[in-house]
């Protein structure tokens, strides 16, 4: 794993980041699908594809994932100096708490002292990494986006021309026979047609499907909350 992938990774860990997948990295070079031994008898209509190793594969995906280290040159370099930075802070504080630990002479009360000192900058350190690759982390939910808008029609696609009614997953079965069932390929071949790349800066105040969705059911139940007005009072017919 490279260095600015390592990056990368920790700004997956926010929360306007939470869009993008996690499994991708390590579906990306996984086979197109399961396969055993030929032979056996062939269900008809029945099709297996692993969506995550498609959108892995798509070439919008593989595109952004290579333009991204030139457009984010800038927060991967800041990133990394900064990281050296921690390392060069936090380094000394660990070895001093190792060697008050085994020489036996530090109160317990000091030993914690300097573990907690020592966790709080790992922290904060971690948190400023975050805000500093929070663009990269956007880029990546912005374009996982893109894709997943357009594979369910890849998918009904591939499987129309495939004559496919049930599509699985390959982690639902134990086996299958041969690649006569492997779909990857065809949503792949659709995707690429309909998505040849994606836009690799979202918009300004973009967020991801997930922040979007949680802002409108928390507005639909606030909503919901707010005490109905109270009837006028009719008026007295003294």
């Amino acid at each position: 794993m490279t260095t600015k992938t390592k990056f990368v990774a920790l700004a997956a860990g926010l929360a306007l980041a939470a869009a993008a997948n996690p499994a991708l990295a390590a579906k990306k070079d996984a086979a197109p699908a399961a396969s055993a031994a030929s032979g056996g008898t062939i269900v008809q209509g029945l099709g297996v594809a692993s969506f995550d190793a498609v959108i892995a594969n798509s070439n919008a995906y593989k595109t952004a994932e290579t333009q991204r280290q030139t457009t984010f040159k800038a927060q991967f370099d800041q990133a990394q100096t900064r990281q050296n930075a921690l390392n060069t802070q936090i380094k000394p504080l660990i070895d001093k708490f190792n060697a008050d630990r085994q020489g036996g002479k530090a109160t317990q009360a000091s030993l914690e002292q300097q573990a907690g000192s020592i966790q709080q900058i790992q922290e904060n350190g971690k948190a400023e990494l975050q805000r500093i690759l929070q663009p990269v982390g956007l880029s990546q939910a912005y374009v996982n986006e893109q894709i997943e808008d357009k594979l369910n029609d890849a998918v009904k696609a591939a499987m129309t021309k495939k004559g496919v009614s049930i599509l699985i997953s390959p982690d639902a079965i134990l086996a299958v026979n041969g690649g006569a069932y492997n779909l990857n390929q065809d949503i792949l071949n659709e995707l690429n047609t309909a998505l040849p790349s994606a836009q690799l800066v979202p918009p300004a105040g973009w967020e991801p499907r997930q922040v979007r969705e949680q802002r409108a059911q928390q507005a639909a139940a606030q909503g919901q909350a707010a005490p109905a007005a109270a009837p006028a009072a009719a008026p007295s017919g003294r």
